[in-house]
């Protein structure tokens, strides 16, 4: 098939302004790992690059980029070159419907949308019916309340207490990864202040304030078709979840996550997916696991930045599954995995363009350090890839020091 592949964060969709470093890395990661897999199973593959970027001659291998360069262009090209191309896939935030109207835009197109069905990725962007449909269907699911950023300071606090015990985690009702996240620990300038960080990172009016359960943070990979799920990994997260004053963020993980409640994790997260008719290909169910059961706190209908580990481990093409997922209804007969792969975002100066191409040379960084005008730092992120979860780790750390060697040295 002919497929356009469209990741918002470096096709385009922050033209004409900063790219957060951060996310950039996740974004950029996520567009080359599936791209690869794409081009192994015998696809052509488009993109669209913001201009910044695709002048940097970026490490993807694909049949055709376009380059972006105003903030109209992504949903014009897009829809253009959908009509032009076979089938289309988006990988989007779900912040202010951002996902769904792109993936509205390319079933409007009459081609093949490889994405959830515009009308499912609707339903579980918001937190709230999510919390409610997991509380009908009996699956566990961290105490909520929702509020709205216009109430009183008075009444959110009466709402915790009458309802919650610190520690709370507040969330923004269509955040993403830990956009607005915030874990306040008592009742006094924290709550206010994780209110204010809500209304910086999030246009919505609600939000949702959860009781924080103790445990590992993790995640499910699933395949879906027909309303039949097949949970294919458990995956590690790195999550640091902090006070409203600092910065909550998604550091990495690993894959495979070899964890004593994974086969309950894979059943709970298998059962939400089938809750939803139309989550379809790829889909990705957030857990925190607590010492005697998982608990779900987010559906992501999209592909996930696990999906950069779970690339290099799994013994099928997942990118292929999800095509035949979607087009032909099938699932994975068999699905294992061969050996580790541990993944990282790791912070760096901002590169010459020499240190820039030498450091996309090297195998085992899947997101380059990209060396764009508006910023002063930048962020590469780093797999490695081993036998076991040690040597995993050790040729991640390797890669790292190199990586940051080649940019100190700016040659």
């Amino acid at each position: 098939m002919k497929v356009i592949v469209y990741e918002h964060i470096s096709g385009g969709g922050y033209a004409g302004q900063p790219i957060p470093p951060g996310v950039l890395s996740e974004g950029f990661g996520m567009l080359r790992s599936i791209v690869s897999n794409f081009k192994a199973a015998g696809h052509e593959v488009t993109v669209l690059l913001d201009a910044r970027i695709s002048k940097l001659n970026p490490p993807i291998a694909v049949d055709c980029t376009v380059p972006v360069f105003y903030p109209q262009e992504p949903k014009k090209f897009l829809a253009n070159v959908a009509k032009i191309n076979d089938a289309a896939y988006v990988v989007a935030p779900e912040t202010g419907q951002t996902l769904q109207s792109l993936v509205e835009l390319v079933e409007q197109t009459g081609k093949v949308s490889l994405n959830c069905e515009s009308s499912a990725i609707q339903k579980v962007a918001d937190k709230a019916v999510l919390c409610e449909i997991l509380k009908k269907n009996g699956l566990p699911t961290p105490k909520t309340l929702v509020l709205n950023v216009a109430d009183g300071l008075a009444i959110v606090k009466r709402a915790i207490k009458s309802k919650l015990s610190y520690p709370v985690v507040f969330k923004p009702m269509d955040g993403v990864s830990c956009g607005g996240l915030s874990v306040v620990k008592e009742e006094n300038a924290q709550v206010e202040k994780a209110i204010a960080k809500i209304k910086a990172e999030s246009a919505g009016k609600r939000f949702i304030i959860q009781e924080f359960v103790e445990g590992e943070a993790a995640s499910v990979s699933l395949l879906s078709a027909r309303g039949k799920a097949l949970a294919i990994s458990l995956n590690k997260q790195s999550v640091k979840v902090a006070t409203p004053e600092a910065v909550s963020s998604y550091e990495g993980g690993a894959v495979p996550f070899n964890h004593p409640l994974k086969q309950e994790a894979f059943a709970v997260a298998k059962k939400v997916v089938e809750s939803y008719p139309g989550l379809r290909g790829y889909v990705g169910v957030d857990l925190v696991l607590a010492q005697d059961k998982p608990f779900v706190v987010d559906v992501n209908p999209r592909l996930t930045t696990s999906y950069v580990g779970l690339s290099r481990v799994a013994d099928f093409n997942v990118a292929q599954a999800l095509v035949n997922a979607v087009l032909k209804s099938e699932l994975p007969a068999k699905h294992e995995s061969h050996g580790f792969a541990c993944f990282s975002k790791i912070e760096t100066p901002k590169p010459t363009i020499s240190a820039f191409q030498k450091a996309a040379e090297i195998s085992e960084v899947v997101s380059p350090p990209f060396s764009l005008n508006d910023n002063t730092k930048a962020c590469s992120l780093i797999a490695g890839h081993g036998d076991s979860l040690e040597n995993a780790r050790l040729r991640l750390e390797e890669a790292k020091k190199r990586t940051l060697n080649i940019i100190s040295r700016g040659k």
